[in-house]
Protein backbone atom coordinates (compact mmCIF):
# COMPACT_ATOMS: atom_id res chain seq x y z
CA UNK A 1 0.00 0.00 0.00
CA UNK A 2 1.50 3.19 -0.81
CA UNK A 3 0.87 5.94 1.51
CA UNK A 4 2.45 9.07 -1.13
CA UNK A 5 6.06 10.41 -2.34
CA UNK A 6 8.39 12.19 -0.68
CA UNK A 7 8.15 15.41 -0.50
CA UNK A 8 4.53 15.76 -1.57
CA UNK A 9 3.61 13.79 1.58
CA UNK A 10 5.30 14.39 4.76
CA UNK A 11 6.87 12.01 7.23
CA UNK A 12 4.44 13.13 9.52
CA UNK A 13 1.27 12.60 7.09
CA UNK A 14 2.41 9.55 6.38
CA UNK A 15 2.91 8.40 9.97
CA UNK A 16 -0.56 9.30 10.31
CA UNK A 17 -2.15 7.56 7.49
CA UNK A 18 -0.36 4.31 8.27
CA UNK A 19 -1.69 4.43 11.67
CA UNK A 20 -5.05 5.28 10.15
CA UNK A 21 -4.44 2.33 7.92
CA UNK A 22 -3.31 -0.02 10.68
CA UNK A 23 -6.45 0.78 13.16
CA UNK A 24 -9.10 -0.14 9.66
CA UNK A 25 -7.21 -3.04 9.73
CA UNK A 26 -7.89 -3.78 13.18
CA UNK A 27 -11.58 -2.82 12.31
CA UNK A 28 -11.68 -5.72 9.34
CA UNK A 29 -11.14 -3.00 6.96
CA UNK A 30 -9.26 -3.21 3.62
CA UNK A 31 -7.67 0.14 3.16
CA UNK A 32 -6.76 -0.35 -0.23
CA UNK A 33 -10.06 -1.69 -1.44
CA UNK A 34 -11.44 0.98 0.74
CA UNK A 35 -9.41 3.82 -1.42
CA UNK A 36 -10.38 2.11 -4.82
CA UNK A 37 -13.85 2.38 -3.35
CA UNK A 38 -13.65 5.99 -2.37
CA UNK A 39 -11.97 6.66 -6.19
CA UNK A 40 -15.05 5.03 -7.78
CA UNK A 41 -17.62 6.71 -6.09
CA UNK A 42 -16.07 10.27 -6.66
CA UNK A 43 -15.60 8.92 -10.32
CA UNK A 44 -19.18 8.18 -10.43
CA UNK A 45 -20.46 11.45 -8.56
CA UNK A 46 -18.79 13.63 -11.17
CA UNK A 47 -20.31 11.74 -14.17
CA UNK A 48 -23.78 12.07 -12.38
CA UNK A 49 -24.50 15.60 -13.82
CA UNK A 50 -28.02 17.71 -13.52
CA UNK A 51 -28.50 17.11 -16.82
CA UNK A 52 -28.43 13.39 -16.84
CA UNK A 53 -30.83 13.49 -13.87
CA UNK A 54 -32.82 15.85 -15.32
CA UNK A 55 -33.00 13.96 -18.84
CA UNK A 56 -33.63 10.20 -16.60
CA UNK A 57 -36.91 12.60 -14.32
CA UNK A 58 -38.28 13.71 -17.37
CA UNK A 59 -37.78 10.11 -18.66
CA UNK A 60 -39.88 8.95 -16.08
CA UNK A 61 -42.55 11.88 -16.88
CA UNK A 62 -42.79 10.39 -20.33
CA UNK A 63 -43.49 6.63 -18.49
CA UNK A 64 -45.89 7.92 -16.29
CA UNK A 65 -47.60 9.65 -19.25
CA UNK A 66 -47.35 13.34 -18.80
CA UNK A 67 -48.82 15.49 -21.76
CA UNK A 68 -46.45 16.06 -24.97
CA UNK A 69 -47.07 19.87 -23.69
CA UNK A 70 -45.69 19.17 -20.49
CA UNK A 71 -42.66 17.02 -21.57
CA UNK A 72 -41.72 20.20 -24.24
CA UNK A 73 -41.86 22.88 -21.56
CA UNK A 74 -39.35 20.45 -19.34
CA UNK A 75 -36.70 19.77 -21.35
CA UNK A 76 -37.19 23.93 -22.19
CA UNK A 77 -36.13 24.50 -18.49
CA UNK A 78 -33.44 21.71 -18.69
CA UNK A 79 -32.20 24.25 -21.81
CA UNK A 80 -32.28 27.25 -19.44
CA UNK A 81 -30.52 26.18 -16.66
CA UNK A 82 -27.26 25.28 -19.13
CA UNK A 83 -25.41 26.88 -16.16
CA UNK A 84 -25.40 23.98 -13.87
CA UNK A 85 -26.82 21.01 -16.58
CA UNK A 86 -22.92 19.79 -16.72
CA UNK A 87 -22.38 20.08 -13.02
CA UNK A 88 -22.36 17.34 -10.71
CA UNK A 89 -25.71 17.31 -9.07
CA UNK A 90 -23.77 16.40 -5.78
CA UNK A 91 -21.93 19.59 -5.92
CA UNK A 92 -23.95 22.10 -6.82
CA UNK A 93 -24.54 24.79 -4.60
CA UNK A 94 -27.43 27.21 -3.83
CA UNK A 95 -25.42 29.99 -4.74
CA UNK A 96 -24.36 28.51 -8.61
CA UNK A 97 -28.41 27.87 -8.73
CA UNK A 98 -29.61 31.56 -7.72
CA UNK A 99 -26.93 32.81 -10.62
CA UNK A 100 -29.06 31.25 -12.81
CA UNK A 101 -32.27 31.88 -12.02
CA UNK A 102 -31.55 35.55 -11.36
CA UNK A 103 -29.86 35.65 -15.08
CA UNK A 104 -33.29 34.86 -16.21
CA UNK A 105 -35.02 37.16 -13.81
CA UNK A 106 -32.62 40.10 -14.86
CA UNK A 107 -34.55 39.89 -18.20
CA UNK A 108 -37.48 40.63 -16.77
CA UNK A 109 -38.81 36.97 -17.00
CA UNK A 110 -40.34 36.49 -12.96
CA UNK A 111 -42.96 34.11 -13.91
CA UNK A 112 -39.96 31.99 -15.12
CA UNK A 113 -37.39 32.06 -12.90
CA UNK A 114 -40.21 31.06 -10.21
CA UNK A 115 -41.21 28.05 -12.83
CA UNK A 116 -37.15 27.32 -13.19
CA UNK A 117 -36.93 26.90 -9.62
CA UNK A 118 -39.50 24.29 -9.01
CA UNK A 119 -38.53 22.27 -12.47
CA UNK A 120 -35.17 22.14 -10.46
CA UNK A 121 -36.40 21.38 -7.22
CA UNK A 122 -38.59 18.69 -8.36
CA UNK A 123 -34.88 16.92 -10.30
CA UNK A 124 -33.04 17.61 -7.24
CA UNK A 125 -35.82 15.82 -5.02
CA UNK A 126 -35.44 13.05 -8.10
CA UNK A 127 -31.97 13.09 -7.62
CA UNK A 128 -32.51 12.60 -3.46
CA UNK A 129 -34.50 9.44 -4.33
CA UNK A 130 -32.30 7.70 -6.63
CA UNK A 131 -29.61 8.52 -4.44
CA UNK A 132 -27.83 10.75 -6.46
CA UNK A 133 -27.41 13.56 -4.05
CA UNK A 134 -28.11 14.71 -0.23
CA UNK A 135 -29.56 17.84 -0.87
CA UNK A 136 -31.70 20.34 -2.25
CA UNK A 137 -30.64 23.56 -3.19
CA UNK A 138 -34.03 24.94 -4.91
CA UNK A 139 -35.64 24.63 -0.90
CA UNK A 140 -33.06 27.07 0.10
CA UNK A 141 -34.15 29.60 -2.31
CA UNK A 142 -37.68 29.86 -1.42
CA UNK A 143 -38.25 33.66 -1.48
CA UNK A 144 -35.38 34.35 -3.14
CA UNK A 145 -36.98 35.63 -6.87
CA UNK A 146 -39.18 38.39 -7.36
CA UNK A 147 -43.16 37.29 -7.44
CA UNK A 148 -44.87 39.05 -10.00
CA UNK A 149 -47.89 41.15 -9.47
CA UNK A 150 -51.02 39.78 -10.35
CA UNK A 151 -52.94 42.30 -12.76
CA UNK A 152 -56.51 42.04 -12.66
CA UNK A 153 -58.86 43.62 -15.18
CA UNK A 154 -61.77 45.77 -13.96
CA UNK A 155 -65.19 44.28 -14.27
CA UNK A 156 -68.24 45.89 -15.93
CA UNK A 157 -70.44 47.11 -13.44
CA UNK A 158 -72.57 50.31 -15.34
CA UNK A 159 -75.64 48.95 -17.27
CA UNK A 160 -74.42 50.87 -20.07
CA UNK A 161 -71.20 49.31 -20.83
CA UNK A 162 -72.94 46.01 -20.36
CA UNK A 163 -75.64 46.94 -23.20
CA UNK A 164 -72.15 47.38 -24.86
CA UNK A 165 -70.58 44.77 -24.57
CA UNK A 166 -73.51 42.71 -25.52
CA UNK A 167 -74.26 44.58 -28.59
CA UNK A 168 -70.39 43.47 -29.98
CA UNK A 169 -71.05 40.28 -28.86
CA UNK A 170 -73.88 40.08 -30.88
CA UNK A 171 -72.07 41.81 -34.13
CA UNK A 172 -69.18 39.14 -33.85
CA UNK A 173 -68.63 38.04 -37.41
CA UNK A 174 -65.00 36.51 -37.04
CA UNK A 175 -64.57 32.86 -37.43
CA UNK A 176 -67.29 29.84 -37.32
CA UNK A 177 -66.48 28.84 -34.08
CA UNK A 178 -66.81 32.14 -32.04
CA UNK A 179 -70.20 32.53 -33.95
CA UNK A 180 -71.30 29.41 -33.18
CA UNK A 181 -71.19 29.85 -29.29
CA UNK A 182 -72.28 33.40 -29.58
CA UNK A 183 -75.72 32.45 -28.14
CA UNK A 184 -74.18 30.77 -24.84
CA UNK A 185 -72.08 33.54 -24.65
CA UNK A 186 -74.71 36.09 -24.50
CA UNK A 187 -76.74 34.04 -22.24
CA UNK A 188 -73.95 33.96 -19.70
CA UNK A 189 -73.37 37.93 -19.79
CA UNK A 190 -76.65 38.03 -19.23
CA UNK A 191 -76.84 35.69 -15.76
CA UNK A 192 -73.07 36.60 -15.07
CA UNK A 193 -71.88 32.99 -15.05
CA UNK A 194 -68.23 32.83 -15.08
CA UNK A 195 -66.29 30.74 -17.40
CA UNK A 196 -65.42 27.92 -14.95
CA UNK A 197 -68.69 27.56 -13.88
CA UNK A 198 -69.94 27.00 -16.95
CA UNK A 199 -67.75 24.60 -17.65
CA UNK A 200 -68.16 22.97 -14.69
CA UNK A 201 -71.91 22.86 -15.92
CA UNK A 202 -71.58 21.18 -19.33
CA UNK A 203 -69.20 18.55 -17.32
CA UNK A 204 -71.97 17.87 -14.65
CA UNK A 205 -74.92 18.04 -17.74
CA UNK A 206 -77.27 14.76 -17.80
CA UNK A 207 -76.34 12.96 -20.56
CA UNK A 208 -79.36 11.94 -23.11
CA UNK A 209 -80.58 8.88 -23.72
CA UNK A 210 -82.92 6.95 -25.67
CA UNK A 211 -85.53 6.30 -22.70
CA UNK A 212 -85.65 10.58 -22.65
CA UNK A 213 -86.36 10.85 -26.43
CA UNK A 214 -90.03 12.01 -27.61
CA UNK A 215 -91.75 8.81 -28.72
CA UNK A 216 -92.54 8.93 -32.91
Amino acid sequence: MSLGSFPDVTLVQARRKRDEAKAELDDGIDPVEEKRQRRLKAELAAQTTFALVAGEYIEKMEREGRSPATIKKARWFLELLDGIAKRPIAAITPHELLDVLKRVERRGHHETALRLRSFAGRVFRYGFATLCTERNPADILRGALTVPRVKHHAAIVEPTKVGDLLRAIGGYMGGPRPCMHSGSRRMSSCAWVSCGRRSRARSTSPKRTGACRPSA
